[in-house]
């Protein structure tokens, strides 16, 4: 995949939830309709591509640290994440994430839901992101 430029342009989605699940490396193994719709790219552009495909470069990577610690030590992670679509522009998802277990209780992958963040965590978590990004700096 070619890299993608960010540009100052939200997109806004309503409706239905996004759905993405991953293997343990974090590469995509399914994305539901509404998952291409928001993030612009289509279903075969996705399988296989690592998910952070989305990831803007506005997140902290620390957000993402915590992220995967909270998840493979096999609980459920909650956030708003600024998302990057194909073509530059952004959205923001209210997501929620969970590790995926066999039979055995091994882990497997994950899986991702995404539905529109309210106005209000959007701003509250713009803010804390941009101090965050300051401090890595």
């Amino acid at each position: 995949m070619e890299n993608v430029t960010p540009r100052d342009e939200e997109y806004l989605f309503e409706g239905s939830v996004a759905i993405s699940q991953t293997d343990l490396s974090g590469n995509m193994t399914f994305a539901n309709r509404k998952f291409c719709e928001i993030s612009g790219y289509k279903v075969d552009e996705l399988i296989g591509s690592n998910h952070n495909i989305v990831r803007h470069p506005d997140m902290p990577s620390t957000v993402f640290d915590k992220m995967w610690s909270t998840l493979k030590s096999g609980q459920a992670w909650n956030g708003i994440l600024k998302n990057l679509r194909k073509d530059g522009s952004f959205y923001w998802g209210d997501t929620e994430i969970l590790p995926i277990l066999d039979d055995n209780q091994e882990f497997t992958g994950f899986i991702s839901v995404e539905k529109n963040a309210s106005s209000k965590d959007i701003k509250e978590n713009e803010e804390i992101y941009k101090k965050m990004l300051q401090s890595q700096s």
